[in-house]
């Protein structure tokens, strides 16, 4: 079959990528009224909840918007794809929140995209959930934190941030509780596949259980496909049956498998510095700008 020919399948793809880069190209990011502090959830691992948080906030941060990613995975993982140094002696968001260290003193600048900043991890953190048992208002101090910072900037005369997102642990722990008490939403990465549902109804009780009674303003505002392989009838299943249970919470974009976005972490960075003209990077652009268009649900 010839590859060249405009109604084969190739051609089919490519006039629509290039649609929708057309479609993107035109797009402006709207500053959202105030910041908005998202936490990226999933108790299973694997579905992509890092890979997540560091291309949306480099996909926002790209369009002009001030990004601040907290990364409170002890993994550290998003501190790595965005090239922030988290060595053990590096002060990080653990002494944040153990020593009350002000964020100021540890958030750090992305190398690859303007605006981004890194609140990183270290293995030290791995540790936290045992301290901060004993700690006073042990759930409410990435919230001080949070709220201590945006206070900084603004008497250091630097603009407000824009977004703040959350990396979280594959864990429902005291650090994802305060994580939950820090945000006005929740957004949920989905794999597309067959255990994709399974544990959510636990995550949601979860969350409702910090809704009623640590977090009243908090919300699942957000859920995203990942992993999605247009080529099986599972993916095409998983979608559907989320999308039935969550119709208004679902993004239209999804994010593809994606060789590229596998890799970029390997190089320290984001599949959007990595190769931006990849179909990961285009899936996560879209994801974003669904995301700033979407008007903020939390008064």
């Amino acid at each position: 079959m010839d590859m060249s020919d405009e109604d084969s399948p190739i051609a089919r793809e490519l006039r629509l990528e290039a649609k929708r880069r057309e479609r993107l190209a035109t797009k402006v990011f709207p500053k959202p009224p105030e910041t908005r502090i998202l936490t990226v959830a999933n108790q299973k691992g694997g579905v992509g909840k890092t890979t997540t948080t560091v291309n949306i906030a480099a996909a926002l941060a790209a369009a002009g918007l001030n990004v601040l990613v907290v990364d409170i995975d002890p993994q550290g993982n998003a501190s790595t794809a965005l090239g922030i140094d988290h060595r053990a002696e590096v002060e990080s968001i653990y002494d944040v929140l153990i020593d009350d260290v002000p964020l100021a003193d540890v958030v750090a600048a992305c190398p690859d995209v303007e605006r981004l900043l890194c609140a990183p991890a270290t293995i030290h953190l791995a540790g936290a959930e045992i301290e901060l048992v004993s700690l006073v208002a042990r759930e409410q101090r990435l919230s001080r934190a949070l709220a201590n910072y945006a206070t900084f900037r603004e008497e250091q005369g630097q603009e407000r941030l824009d977004y703040v997102l959350i990396d979280c642990p594959p864990s429902l722990g005291l650090l994802t509780v305060n994580a939950f008490c820090a945000a006005q939403e929740v957004l949920i990465p989905i794999q597309c596949e067959y255990y994709a549902l399974e544990g959510l109804s636990q995550l949601l009780k979860n969350i409702e259980m910090i809704q009623k009674h640590l977090n009243s303003r908090l919300v699942v505002s957000t859920i995203l496909l990942t992993m999605y392989d247009g080529r099986t009838n599972l993916a095409a299943q998983v979608a559907a049956d989320v999308r039935s249970h969550f119709p208004n919470e679902v993004l239209a974009a999804v994010i593809p498998r994606s060789v590229r976005i596998s890799e970029a972490p390997s190089y320290q960075q984001t599949v959007m510095t990595y190769d931006s003209s990849s179909t990961g990077a285009l899936s996560y652009q879209e994801a974003a700008a669904e995301i700033a268009e979407r008007a903020v649900l939390v008064e």
